[in-house]
């Protein structure tokens, strides 16, 4: 399948996602009892109740403020701040594939998924790529954007589809050969495939307090965008290619226009 996938007709993404609040005691009285519950699912799910005993103790709004960090990781209790989108083209004049690269962030978070979402209902027959992204981004950009009051551009509508009918690639996922024991990081596979490293900044625990307490998108767009360029990179090898350069990456908004390149 992968051999048969025409590059130029994939779409690459990562997502960066924050709690839907800088802290705990921010969330209004309903999303914080909400969030208290599902406090005490992690703990059931994680086995903290046998094996932390400190946890165990805590009365539960500072465990659940201790936990809140954690948040940005649920569409229920996050939000999206960011969303890079990666395409390959070939560059008939040179002979070789480019990569172009654009991103969303934005404070608004309705406004950018709307943008995203315009974008991909343009080409409905591109297919999603990411990192873990039948785990993460993808169902999250989905609850997101029907939490904002917007419809699901066709690569997210997946309601009564077949596995084999939804057109998602996840890099992840190919590695895993069928093993569902494992998750295995960009950065790892990045490493063992020599290819440079998207986390030589920040990680995406890192993000929140990027966000939050230094106030610094830009920080956050730079840091999604290495990681589309990562992941096309790794599919690239995953088909027996050798993976575009630096000088193959351009930045451009929409409708193509060269912003800068790396």
């Amino acid at each position: 399948m992968l051999q048969k996938t025409s590059l130029d007709q994939l779409f690459i993404l990562d997502i960066e996602t924050v709690p839907c609040v800088g802290c705990h005691d921010e969330l209004n009285d309903m999303l914080r009892l909400l969030w208290e519950h599902k406090c005490h699912a992690l703990r059931r799910e994680k086995g903290w109740s046998s094996s932390r005993a400190d946890v165990e103790e805590m009365p539960s709004h500072l465990e659940a403020a201790s936990l809140f960090e954690q948040a940005g990781i649920y569409a229920e209790f996050g939000r999206v701040v960011c969303i890079s989108v990666g395409c390959f083209y070939l560059d008939k004049q040179e002979e070789q594939w480019r990569f172009k690269v654009k991103s969303f962030a934005d404070h608004d978070e309705k406004k950018m998924l709307q943008e995203f979402s315009t974008l991909l209902a343009r080409k409905p027959n591109y297919l999603l790529c990411a990192h873990n992204g039948k785990e993460f981004d993808f169902p999250y950009l989905g609850r997101r954007l029907l939490i904002n009051g917007l419809q699901l551009p066709p690569q997210l509508d997946i309601a009564g589809k077949k596995p084999w009918e939804i057109p998602h690639l996840d890099t992840m996922e190919l590695w895993k050969f069928g093993d569902r024991k494992s998750f295995t990081s960009l950065a790892l596979l990045a490493a063992m495939f020599g290819i440079p490293t998207p986390k030589d900044d920040i990680s995406g625990a890192d993000v929140a307090r990027v966000y939050y307490s230094d106030n610094d998108l830009p920080r956050i767009v730079h840091y999604c965008q290495k990681d589309i360029i990562t992941t096309a990179r790794l599919l690239q090898r995953f088909r027996g290619e050798v993976p575009f350069g630096d000088n193959a990456v351009v930045y451009a908004d929409e409708v193509g226009v060269v912003m800068r390149r790396v």
